[in-house]
């Protein structure tokens, strides 16, 4: 049987250089070509990354036309605002698309303009862009030519609120999320003035409504359950490389108990390759995820307040980014989903 193959376009940054390592192990895939920024071109791929193995691949100029004759499905690892000018170039040629950014998670044109401060060159593609979660929409996933790779706050919030949401168990009005990422979610040059400072620190940012993941976690949850959600939303950074983790916070609406809350997570996501559900008393943490596709959630109920807490620990850079975006890929060719994972 042929092997698959992919192209990445942008492997300069951590999302393209996770999408490279998986994919160059990946059983059932051949990576054909991979393309970059001027900064990058024409240099093979064994000198940008000496850790990554053998591999004859050079970054070449991205040419479209090229890139779509070697390639069955092509990964979009670029920044914001550069994706949609590229994607509906592909989905012309009859390339699959899988795009990292956040340029097609959201379906109104006027709604990424306003938080990403660009007019979207492409709306026609945010209503058949697929939403990449499998844990939502795995049927869709399977016949989508564009799939929009979720962000990485929104995967630990959404999974970590779905099936007390399908259940109608919490107060809409009541959702808190305060998540904690690894500085390699902000990006190389992040990281690279992070440890520049004499004193790394945890702190907050984009508080009070000011995050660009904002309106892609309300527009799912709001799709949940038919209605509008609006959440209070505040992200830290915290110096280490990689991993997140969200608590989260909602009211009941009706008296449960842990063990309950427990089973229900348990059975919701019992046949989900990708989502553990930690036993009562147990929770998760970061270097539980780290380098895997795994999203671990753990809970409890605060019997005194009434609340539910959800704590959901991710790899943002694999679960959250690179390792869904092949776990979207499997599931558009019909590949075991774990392959590669």
């Amino acid at each position: 049987m042929s092997k698959l193959k992919a192209a990445i376009v942008g492997i300069t940054g951590y999302t393209g250089e996770e999408l490279l390592k998986i994919l160059l192990r990946h059983p059932g895939v051949e990576v054909s070509v991979v393309a970059g920024r001027s900064s990058s071109e024409n240099k093979p791929v064994k000198e940008l990354y000496p850790s990554i193995g053998e591999t004859s691949l050079v970054c070449e100029n991205l040419d479209i036309d090229s890139v779509a004759k070697r390639a069955d499905v092509v990964f979009l690892a670029l920044p914001h605002k550069v994706s949609f000018e590229i994607a509906p170039k592909f989905l012309e040629k009859g390339a699959r698309v899988v795009d990292l950014s956040a340029d097609f998670r959201l379906e109104s044109a006027e709604v990424y303009e306003k938080w990403y401060g660009e007019k979207h060159t492409a709306p026609a593609h945010l209503k058949k862009a697929v939403y990449g979660l499998p844990e939502l929409y795995r049927a869709k996933i399977k016949n989508a030519s564009l799939v929009a790779n979720p962000g990485c706050y929104p995967t630990t919030i959404i999974l970590g609120l779905l099936p007390v949401l399908k259940e109608g168990l919490i107060d809409l009005s009541s959702v808190i999320s305060d998540s904690k990422s690894g500085i390699s979610g902000a990006g190389r040059k992040t990281v690279a003035e992070y440890y520049s400072s004499e004193h790394p620190n945890l702190r907050a940012y984009n508080i009070a409504g000011a995050h660009r993941h904002i309106p892609e976690i309300e527009q799912e949850l709001s799709k949940i359950v038919g209605k509008d959600i609006a959440i209070t939303f505040t992200p830290h950074i915290f110096p280490e490389e990689r991993g997140m983790l969200s608590s989260i916070y909602s009211n009941l609406k009706k008296k449960i108990s842990t063990a309950e809350a427990v089973q229900l997570y348990k059975e919701f996501y019992s046949r989900e390759p990708f989502v553990e559900v930690l036993s009562e008393g147990k929770l998760p943490g970061i270097r539980d995820v780290v380098n895997t596709n795994y999203c671990r959630i753990g809970l409890k109920v605060d019997e005194r307040t009434g609340r539910l807490v959800v704590i959901s620990v991710i790899d943002n850079l694999l679960k959250g980014a690179s390792g869904q975006a092949v776990q979207n890929m499997n599931i558009m060719f019909g590949i075991d989903e774990k392959t590669g994972l």
